[in-house]
């Protein structure tokens, strides 16, 4: 049983919500970031990466950096660039990019679901990653980066949505990357105890992209009821801000890889390597993208190969199974002696946002040879999750990115 609540959103007044809404605190470094503040001082990665207000001689962890992140953050409050609604409720966050739309349930998620594994992991965190965010959270005493679930589908849930979007929207405003955000309030009684008891008849729910967000606010509110040895379980820092999406609107962007070197072989001969363990389906000068599972396309040599895996070297496994496993463990490792793709230096990887021209960019630059894979379904992160297992490094690339600053949890 999911225990997915309402709660009593501070947001943009609605004139300043375009301006605030910006995409996710890790997908800039330092130097980005500062940019994007720079050109707009009321994006809210000035609280999110609060080291943007200090010059470079200010570590970005540096205490003074979570203290101006709080105080940003509720200065804003007070001066009514954000508003807080009088009463717990369910918000819906509407995006669309290139006209495919896909519609969350903003809401809060119990840390105890978390806990228990109703709320399902499919990744790794890493404690130098989460300590940044838990500092963030219990500094400004708010959650401000929603984490991203999905939840298999419900008509009921589905109905309700569609009915409610009918209505006039909150905010509605079309991003810099043209993708066009609605966001609309729920705030009747008998919707938001529908909505409370449809999530409550789930018996799972996934973790799609913020694995280290959401472990950072586990922490916080594990710290807070160890601090607050009487609480009852219905404080604010027992929930972790969420958009919960239907997992038949999602859409996983192919991760694909870029190598930079041939381990030492000649073009030709990682060719032929490639063509003893692969079946070759066409090869062309112009980009080719990989057409159905099992496929993958090589650029190498300014030529892109279409390869197919055998159907002898599949497996059932749900991780071994996943085509950026077996590109792994049939040429990465073996061939080109990448053991370990989350730490060794000779592998990058580029979302397929960024298309296929990225990838012949960056071998004309600093790599050798790129991969481009085909993406993740949605039902195969899920049977990873189901069984307990970890997704390999960089499989899932989610497309549109949530912005933050649009909902802020206080706890």
């Amino acid at each position: 049983m999911a225990n997915i609540i309402p709660f009593k959103g501070i947001r943009p007044a609605k004139e300043r919500a375009a301006k605030i809404a910006a995409l996710p605190y890790d997908v800039y470094n330092r130097q980005e970031a500062k940019a994007v503040v720079a050109a707009n001082p009321e994006s809210f990665l000035a609280i999110d990466r609060a080291e943007t207000n200090f010059s470079d001689s200010v570590d970005t962890y540096d205490e003074v950096v979570y203290q101006k992140a709080h105080d940003l953050l509720w200065q804003w409050v007070e001066e009514g660039r954000f508003v807080q609604d009088e009463k717990p409720c369910y918000y819906l966050y509407e995006l669309t990019m290139d006209g495919r739309s896909q519609t969350g349930i903003v809401a809060c998620a119990s840390i105890d679901d978390y806990e228990n594994e109703v709320i399902k992991k499919h990744e790794n965190t890493r404690a130098e990653k989460e300590a940044d965010r838990i500092h963030h959270v219990d500094s400004c005493n708010a959650q401000t980066g929603p984490i991203f679930l999905a939840y298999r589908s419900k008509s009921e849930i589905d109905e309700l949505v569609e009915k409610i979007k009918q209505r006039e929207a909150l905010y509605d405003f079309v991003a810099d990357d043209d993708v066009r955000h609605r966001v609309f309030l729920v705030d009747d009684e008998e919707e938001i105890a529908l909505l409370r008891q449809a999530f409550a008849a789930m018996s799972e729910i996934y973790i799609a992209d913020g694995h280290h967000r959401a472990a950072s606010a586990v922490r916080v509110g594990q710290k807070r009821r160890k601090a607050n040895p009487g609480y009852t379980g219905d404080e604010e820092f027992n929930y972790f801000l969420s958009v919960l999406f239907p997992d038949n609107q999602l859409m996983i962007m192919d991760y694909n890889r870029v190598v930079k070197d041939c381990n030492g072989m000649s073009d030709e001969e990682l060719l032929g390597e490639v063509k003893n363990r692969f079946n070759i389906v066409r090869t062309g000068s112009q980009a080719i993208k990989p057409e159905k599972k099992g496929q993958f396309s090589m650029y190498l040599g300014k030529q892109w190969i279409l390869c197919e895996i055998r159907p002898e070297d599949t497996s059932e496994d749900p991780v071994e199974g996943l085509d950026v496993s077996l590109l792994q463990n049939l040429l990465l490792d073996p061939v080109l002696g990448i053991q370990n793709p989350k730490t060794d230096a000779h592998i990058d990887f580029v979302g397929g946002i960024r298309g296929l021209r990225e990838l012949e960019r960056r071998c004309a630059t600093d790599c050798k040879v790129a991969f481009a894979m085909y993406p993740t379904d949605i039902a195969e992160l899920f049977a990873v999750a189901d069984a307990g297992l970890l997704m390999p490094p960089k499989s899932t690339w989610f497309e549109p990115k949530l912005r933050s600053g649009l909902f802020i949890h206080e706890i």
